[in-house]
């Protein structure tokens, strides 16, 4: 039997998985602590091993694996940027992980590997099976995205392909980590929607709260707040529209459980896409759940 092997390097956990490489159904899957206090070197050292662990269980050897990363490869200067696992950063970690192992190291952003993963086995050849661009989105702490066109991620030039976090929206977002003002990601978070709530109330309260609360009616600044959301998502994934045209794009993240996002996004969405009123993009939500990530890294 043939195998494919990725790995999801979280900020809390790695995830290896190994697939069957004829029709992609799990063999096993094994997590273990990142542990990322321990360093940069402590980290590719547990990867590494949790890999070779799981091929030699196997009698397999890997030619290449795939690594799903909380940031990205810079292609240039061969070395690891805007990781929240930030021991990770500056780190020339595809070079360290094939010298560990032996074997080609295939990086990508782990919203690239959601994509790739909805694209090919989840929640898009289900509802759409000739797509050939789709847009996947990581909307939950944070904001990511990935491009993947005709089963291929688009990792850019720059390593920074679909990063859709980081485009300006709007400068009440305030200043974002990446230094820049107004960004995605300081307004449709899930903390960026937390914190305006806060600030219209003084009061901190949870997302998921927030979102009972305007469904039953009973608080403005919910209201306010979900408002917010739907408008500024609209606004923003209008241009993701404007840009690629895809055929389908999938919400993933704890804000992606939010039901309406599916009818109000696309209805504000519709207001700034240049299609004579219309529009025809599908919005999806994932199948795959937190699998997503190691199997679109397996699948790179």
């Amino acid at each position: 039997m043939s195998y494919l092997i990725g790995v999801d390097l979280g900020g809390t956990k790695i995830e290896a998985a190994l697939l069957n490489k004829t029709d992609l159904s799990v063999v096993e899957r094994k997590r273990i602590p990142t542990d990322g206090h321990l360093g940069y070197e402590s980290i590719i050292y547990r990867l590494s091993e949790l890999v070779k662990g799981l091929a030699a269980k196997y009698d397999f050897k890997p030619n290449h694996i795939g690594v799903g990363t909380p940031g990205s490869l810079d292609p240039i200067l061969n070395a690891m940027k805007n990781c929240n696992a930030t021991a990770i950063n500056g780190k020339p970690m595809k070079d360290d992980l094939e010298r560990l192992m032996g074997c080609e190291v295939r990086l990508s952003n782990d919203a690239n590997c959601f994509a790739l993963a909805e694209a090919l086995m989840g929640v898009v050849p289900d509802v759409l099976p000739k797509a050939e661009v789709v847009f996947g989105i990581i909307l939950g702490t944070g904001v990511g995205g990935g491009i993947v066109v005709n089963g291929k991620v688009i990792n850019g030039r720059q390593g920074i392909g679909g990063e859709w976090g980081h485009n300006y929206l709007d400068e009440s977002g305030g200043r974002c980590f990446c230094g820049n003002v107004g960004c995605n990601e300081r307004i449709i978070a899930g903390p960026a929607l937390q914190r305006y709530y806060t600030s219209l109330t003084g009061h901190e309260k949870l997302l998921k709260d927030i979102v009972d609360d305007w469904r039953n009616g009973t608080n403005d600044a919910a209201t306010q707040t979900m408002e917010r959301l739907f408008v500024y998502f609209g606004k923003a994934i209008s241009q993701v529209i404007n840009l690629l045209d895809p055929d389908a794009i999938v919400i993933g993240g704890g804000v992606g459980n939010i039901d309406e996002l599916y009818t109000r996004g696309p209805i504000e969405a519709r207001k700034y896409v240049i299609n004579n009123g219309r529009l025809d993009t599908l919005f999806l939500k994932p199948k795959l759940g937190d699998s997503a990530g190691v199997f679109g890294a397996a699948m790179l």
